[in-house]
């Protein structure tokens, strides 16, 4: 397959081992938000809140795998979730269902830029709108313009940057520190940040659990993967990234311990650029701003290729046809275009990940089994499918003005499950009752 070719941008030339493919996974799923948002969940509801968050990506990544294998099976000459729904859903579904990844792509995107700007803005004497202009056209070059095989070349440098940071920095303070000031200082300053028995942090832990899982099972990026992992490696491979990923937000976390362990602190975001403050080696201040860089960007460009592979193949693709040298035209085209909208939202509207993050859990947790169904069905399936997802998610946010967030999720989860598994009674005594006849 030649560079030049549209496939070797969406796929790459070759298949990924284990040690390759846990790479490429790490890379796209070690974000700006998991840095911000680990340190956060661990303010918010304590330890078991934080061991909670990473639990929420090592599961969502190893039960994926499992599926992973299904649907390598079964839609083994594709290359994108937008052509295995192209082959399980009737027209109308088909584009439901793309109109839905392609909001929720852009909403995922956004997210990275948003976590990209606060910690550029920390790390960096700039404002937002400068360095979002450097990092994003970087962005551009490796996801959007370079295409997997670009993506591919740097992941292993990140992988390395980013455990480097958090083994060695946290490592490096507790040295300092010690083990025991450190417990006796959150013990005094923070005691909650140690209670265990928190049932608001257990229905957090669930809930995140319920939206990692929904996030990753339409990740339009992790779909690629499966398909450029050899099969027989992809659900060790998915195991192995989930169980490395899960030692990251712990790692992050004791770091904010180091920080807020004999005081009171303002924000979550003081406490980061705090961090950066208390850093007095020239050396891991270069290393901490790497890891920060590495991560932001490794999953920006996964995500920006990713959607540029779904419009160009899975929207633009279907409208007409294309030659090579269009596809490559509209990519350049459209990356550009995505990454002005980033710089424009992102230097206008004020920062939150995790709140933006629970914004959308409606969504992902909705569609969780939609896309179980989409992938372990077997016949053509119809536009319900994907429009129960719709009135989960609509269900749920018409509840939040008399629920709790994180409750809406659930009720999402559930209204969508249930138009699901009432199609599922209803073909099958349809097609007995056919039988029958």
């Amino acid at each position: 397959m030649k560079k030049t070719d549209f496939q070797y941008y969406i796929g790459g030339a070759f298949q990924l081992g284990i040690g390759f493919g846990v790479v490429s996974l790490l890379s796209r799923w070690v974000t700006g938000n998991t840095i911000l948002s680990s340190p956060e969940t661990i303010i918010k509801y304590g330890l078991t809140g934080g061991i909670g968050y990473s639990l929420m990506g090592a599961l969502a990544l190893i039960l994926f795998g499992i599926l992973a294998k299904k649907i390598r099976d079964r839609f083994h000459d594709q290359q994108t979730i937008g052509d295995v729904l192209r082959q399980r859903l009737t027209p109308l579904g088909y584009w439901f269902m793309i109109s839905i990844l392609l909001v929720i792509s852009f909403h995922s995107i956004f997210v990275q830029a948003m976590g990209a700007g606060i910690l550029l803005h920390m790390i960096f004497p700039l404002p937002v709108f400068s360095g979002m202009v450097f990092f994003l056209l970087f962005c551009f070059f490796i996801g959007g313009a370079g295409g997997i095989h670009r993506i591919h070349q740097l992941a292993g440098i990140n992988v390395v940057l980013i455990f480097s940071a958090v083994i060695i920095i946290p490592v490096y303070f507790y040295i300092q520190e010690g083990v025991y000031p450190v417990y006796e200082g959150i013990k005094l300053y923070h005691p909650y940040i140690l209670y265990v028995k928190n049932m608001e942090a257990i229905w957090f832990i669930l809930t995140a659990i319920l939206i990692g899982f929904g996030q990753v099972i339409i990740d339009r990026a992790t779909w690629q993967r499966v398909f450029i992992i050899k099969k027989e490696k992809l659900r060790m491979t998915f195991t192995l990234a989930g169980l490395i990923w899960a030692t990251i937000p712990l790692a992050l976390s004791s770091l904010i311990m180091i920080i807020i362990f004999g005081r009171s602190y303002d924000s979550i975001y003081s406490l980061l650029f705090e961090l950066i403050g208390k850093i007095n080696s020239t050396l891991l201040i270069v290393l901490f701003v790497l890891f920060c860089f590495s991560a932001i960007s490794s999953a920006i460009s996964a995500e920006l290729h990713a959607i540029v592979s779904l419009i160009i193949k899975n929207i633009v693709g279907m409208l007409r046809p294309l030659n090579n040298k269009e596809k490559w035209r509209f990519t350049y085209l459209f990356s550009g275009a995505i990454c002005l909208l980033l710089l424009f939202i992102v230097s206008i509207l004020p920062p939150s990940p995790i709140e933006l993050l629970f914004f959308f859990g409606n969504i992902y947790a909705s569609m969780i089994v939609p896309m179980l169904y989409i992938i372990l069905g077997s016949k053509t399936l119809p536009a319900l499918i994907p429009l129960a997802s719709v009135i989960g998610t609509a269900g749920g946010f018409a509840a939040l003005p008399i629920m709790e967030n994180l409750l809406t999720i659930w009720i999402s989860f559930s209204l969508s499950s249930f138009l699901c598994l009432g199609y599922f009674i209803y073909n099958l005594l349809r097609t007995k009752l056919t039988v029958k006849v």
